[in-house]
């Protein structure tokens, strides 16, 4: 394993992160912030509890879950978008570092930015809404695990694109609206029977699920089933990518 390899890509990336703090940190946080006044408090106060968790509690773990699948996808897609673009691949490629190695500089960068924006963003809300962490450990892991995840699903992204137009078609028109239909700012339980098992097609309730178990230890499905749900779309990415760097599929033509 090339530690070296790992260790320049990685930092690479997390200096264009700090070069443009102001579009990957302050934005994300400021926006997120926005949905904390107008749902958690001005709403929120006026809604009654759900789960027994006032409406202003409840819907952090989706609006953090909401950033981070963002954050993470669109970090990873451009990170390796980039050197598509400028043609830098074709030396990544010929480098002493295997795609292995490439994909945990890359994608180890992307989620460190993403959880280090998700913890911002908990922090944030503390200022508008009192909440607990009920299993704080859990949290932290499944936040990892999400970044990583949803990383690898951002660099098959940045593979397949070829504009930068494509780097926002997947998530502005896929992702953001799984989130909002994915129990966001509410519980899939309070949805017809029907509804509710059309909701279940959607991977972004399991995400929401498992983080909000987390924080309060409720959960519209089961934790095991959301963890499962996790670790397999994280196993179908990275088969995938091994494939791209195997055939060299929209790398090297």
């Amino acid at each position: 394993m090339n530690f070296h390899g790992i260790k320049a890509i990685y930092r690479f990336e997390m200096a264009r992160t700090f070069r443009t703090i102001t579009q990957s940190i302050v934005a994300p946080v400021l926006t997120t912030s926005l949905y904390f006044i107008v749902f958690g408090t001005a709403i929120g106060s006026r809604m009654g509890d759900i789960d027994g968790i006032t409406y202003g509690a409840f819907i952090i773990p989706g609006l953090v879950m909401l950033s981070l699948l963002s954050e993470s996808i669109s970090n990873a897609s451009f990170g390796i978008y980039m050197p598509k673009w400028s043609g830098t691949i074709y030396e990544l490629l010929s480098a002493p570092v295997s795609w292995v190695e490439v994909l945990c500089g890359y994608v180890g960068a992307a989620a460190t930015k993403s959880v280090m924006l998700g913890l911002l963003i908990l922090g944030t809300a503390r200022l508008f809404v009192p909440y607990q962490i009920e299993h704080p450990v859990w949290m932290v892991g499944f936040l990892l695990l999400t970044a990583i995840t949803f990383s690898l699903f951002g660099f098959i992204i940045g593979l397949w694109a070829d504009s930068f137009q494509k780097l926002q078609v997947i998530p502005l028109l896929v992702v953001t609206p799984l989130t909002f239909l994915g129990g966001a700012f509410y519980s899939i339980n309070m949805l017809p029977p029907v509804w509710q098992a059309v909701s279940l097609f959607n991977p972004v309730v399991y995400l929401i699920s498992g983080l909000r178990w987390a924080f309060y230890g409720e959960s519209d499905v089961n934790i095991v089933l959301s963890t499962g749900m996790t670790v397999l779309f994280m196993a179908l990415c990275l088969g995938f990518i091994a494939w791209v760097f195997k055939t060299g599929y929209k790398i090297r033509r």
